[in-house]
């Protein structure tokens, strides 16, 4: 199956795991796709809270754009008839080039914005993690099954929640534990039947699971899947955006103690939720009605996952790793093994 450009860029994204600001153009041909990323953030061009909470973030964006960076902008892009144009001017190839950057520099602001003002209503609404993580874990679960429906040959999917005394060892584990992030505290993994159907699964996640643009930069994991593979499925005439330095495979994200042969794709995800009506704060128009939480996806086929349980790669071990360092590390610190 041929690949569009806006699929084989978002699945780039998540295997090297760079970030969006880092873009020079989007990869959108029509509005109904831009609609359909859009809902991804749970956002809703169609609802007029919602269209009027896009314009009040556009109108952020550019505000700041022009006091501290004192730029200026064309009447159409400062206060476009509908905001969802802005992304297929940003997507532009050919033409007007000025605008096609404009339009690109204001949405990096509008991505930044709505995330900011996401993690300041987290704050404010009366909500535990732990339901966020339901609401989180339901929608997900919902999409799963839409995923094996379309017939992609998934041979699992399921997921999982950190306890108490794991993030307890991990935090132990990692060396800037006093303001560590534990990423996984939701995750899932997903097996496909194989290693053809990688791609294939990818590509369902950027399109009808999860926002793209909100993975979290530099903590993906791919040694399973070459991205070269995925490019080779995008039309001749398909133009790929330069990305500096874009690692080929991202493998800053491993954990250092799992087994050396241990393959898989991994990458973490803020994922949004839609705060229950009954949370909905009286200052929605501001801050919205979305948070996100963190969220991890582990991707991998059958054959990678027996052998993931094989040899060194066996879970057992892998705790007995982890307790070993984190017993030395509360009894000596992080010295060096074997020194008093």
């Amino acid at each position: 199956m041929v690949l569009g450009l806006e699929q084989v860029e978002s699945v780039r994204l998540l295997l090297g795991g760079g970030s969006v600001i880092d873009w020079q153009r989007l990869a959108f041909d029509t509005l109904e796709q831009v609609d359909r990323f859009l809902s991804l953030h749970l956002v809703d061009p169609s609802d007029p809270i919602d269209r009027e909470r896009m314009r009040y973030v556009y109108n952020e964006a550019v505000s700041y754009l022009e006091e501290h960076l004192h730029l200026r902008f064309p009447a159409e892009l400062r206060d476009p008839p509908d905001v969802r144009q802005v992304f297929l001017w940003a997507s532009q190839a050919d033409g007007f080039r000025r605008r096609q950057i404009l339009s690109c520099v204001i949405l990096k602001l509008v991505h930044v914005i709505h995330h900011m003002e996401a993690a300041d209503l987290k704050f404010k609404i009366a909500v535990s993690e732990e339901r966020l993580f339901d609401l989180a874990e339901a929608r997900i679960l919902r999409a799963a099954r839409e995923m094996r429906e379309s017939g992609l040959r998934v041979s699992s999917f399921y997921g999982s929640r950190k306890t108490r005394s794991s993030v307890i060892t991990k935090l132990l584990a990692k060396k800037e534990n006093v303001a560590a992030t534990i990423f996984d505290k939701l995750r899932f993994r997903i097996v496909v039947e194989s290693a053809d159907d990688l791609t294939d699964a990818l590509v369902y996640l950027t399109q009808e699971m999860l926002p793209f643009n909100y993975v979290i930069p530099d903590e993906s994991f791919n040694n399973l899947l070459d991205p070269e593979r995925v490019i080779a499925r995008l039309p001749e005439d398909g133009r790929l955006q330069l990305v500096r330095d874009e690692p080929v495979r991202a493998t800053v994200g491993k954990n250092e103690f799992s087994g050396k042969s241990y393959r898989m794709i991994n990458f973490i995800v803020d994922y949004p939720v839609r705060i229950p009506e009954s949370d909905t704060p009286s200052f929605a128009f501001e801050l919205g009605r979305v948070v996100y939480v963190m969220v991890e996806f582990q991707l991998l086929d059958e054959d990678t996952a027996r052998q993931n349980e094989e040899g060194e790669n066996a879970h057992h071990l892998y705790k007995s790793r982890q307790d070993e360092v984190v017993a030395r590390r509360l009894k000596r610190g992080r010295g060096k093994p074997g020194r008093d």
